[in-house]
């Protein structure tokens, strides 16, 4: 991870002088966790994650200079993963014989990579489970150990949607292990 200092150097020249090389180190230092998160939110896919971390990442270059400081860089950069996550989504519903052959694709990866232990299998289909909403505040909370108000701005959710959010995906994957 880089500074918040030096975020806001490469931030600065990002902006003044298109300076791609200052866009690569932000990308070197944010795209670990932000593949991860979204190889959470695509159930494993990795062609998907790799299509939606460049789309993220293409965007915020991009969009560069509308960011204006008000949180951090990689606060903004998992919203915009979000929203690309949301309108693959919309295209895929609208998409029947996409949704079909993804269905597919994620199921034989799954059955593949989560061979490994069944706890790790356990907390990958409960995830798969739970609405995107609450899978989305759930990985950011736990797995990526965002601070809720940051989950609020990620999400633009007020602090009770993502605490009911929280507390509903807890009780989801409670339910789920009970019944395992």
């Amino acid at each position: 991870m880089i500074s918040r200092l030096e975020e806001m150097k490469l931030l600065a020249l990002c902006m003044a002088t298109d300076n791609r090389e200052a866009f690569s180190r932000l990308v070197v230092a944010y795209q670990e966790p932000l593949r991860r998160f979204i190889l959470n939110l695509t159930d494993g896919d990795y062609c998907l994650t790799d299509d939606l971390s460049q789309e993220t990442f293409l965007k915020a270059w991009l969009a560069i200079r509308s960011f204006h400081g008000m949180s951090g860089f990689k606060t903004w950069l998992f919203r915009i993963a979000i929203n690309e996550f949301i309108s693959y989504k919309r295209k895929a519903a609208n998409s029947t014989s996409a949704s079909d052959l993804s269905t597919v694709t994620l199921a034989d990866e799954s059955t593949s990579r989560h061979s490994a232990t069944e706890a790790a299998l356990d907390v990958t289909v409960m995830l798969k489970h739970l609405p995107d909403s609450e899978r989305i505040v759930t990985l950011l909370f736990y797995l990526e150990d965002m601070p809720i108000k940051q989950i609020c701005k990620i999400t633009s959710m007020q602090v009770g949607t993502v605490k009911s959010y929280l507390s509903r995906a807890r009780a989801h994957m409670a339910k789920f292990l009970n019944n395992n």
